[in-house]
């Protein structure tokens, strides 16, 4: 990695804002950066409310991919310190952000695991809004300053070794783990579902 360093340092000179960034690009940049990942949770809440269980299925295994990916991230951070530009004086900050390792980013790999499930799941349109809403978030998070453009490749490369771990095992347990959610679901939410105000 710290044979790529400098070439990381130069592409997040070029993607972060500076003091002339326009205003509204500044505030754009913090929103796409600290909320569009509400995204990801009512993409899956969508997915399971209005689908049939093949559908539901897929937002299991989403946020089995999304929890791995994650789970991941967590062990590369406990293994391997790598500071965010801030930290080092690096480029301008316009979020505050924890001096936590930088590597991977959260944010990316979580949308990177749900833009890969659906797209290879066969979910286009819904794939597609979340690549988009990745792609989106990545670059934020360089603009803003909190993380480098490596931490973003470094993510998607988690999220697909996540489906990868995840879907051998899917294919023994998956459609079990789903029948199992979906009757937990029926039954906590009977009530609503006999009203026909939630799909059964």
């Amino acid at each position: 990695m710290h044979v790529f360093e400098p070439l990381n340092r130069v592409l997040f000179l070029v993607l972060n804002g500076t003091p002339a960034t326009p205003h509204w690009l500044v505030f754009a940049g913090i929103f796409i950066a600290n909320d569009l990942i509400w995204l990801a949770p009512a993409m899956l809440v969508y997915l399971w409310l209005t689908g049939n269980g093949l559908r539901r299925e897929l937002a299991v295994r989403a946020c089995c991919v999304g929890f791995l990916a994650l789970g991941i991230n967590q062990l590369i951070g406990m293994a391997w310190y790598h500071p965010r530009p801030f930290v080092i004086g690096l480029g301008h900050a316009f979020l505050a952000h924890a001096p936590d390792s930088s590597f991977p980013s959260d944010h990316v790999t979580l949308l990177s695991s749900l833009a890969f499930t659906f797209l290879l799941g066969g979910e286009r349109r819904l794939g597609l809004l979340a690549l988009i809403a990745d792609l989106a978030v990545a670059w934020a998070r360089v603009f803003v300053g909190v993380h480098f453009p490596f931490d973003m490749i470094g993510a998607a490369l988690v999220a697909c070794l996540a489906y990868g771990l995840v879907r051998p095992c899917w294919n023994m347990a998956g459609l079990a783990a789903t029948g199992m959610l979906i009757a937990l679901y029926r039954k906590l939410l009977a009530l609503p579902i006999r009203r026909r105000w939630l799909r059964p």
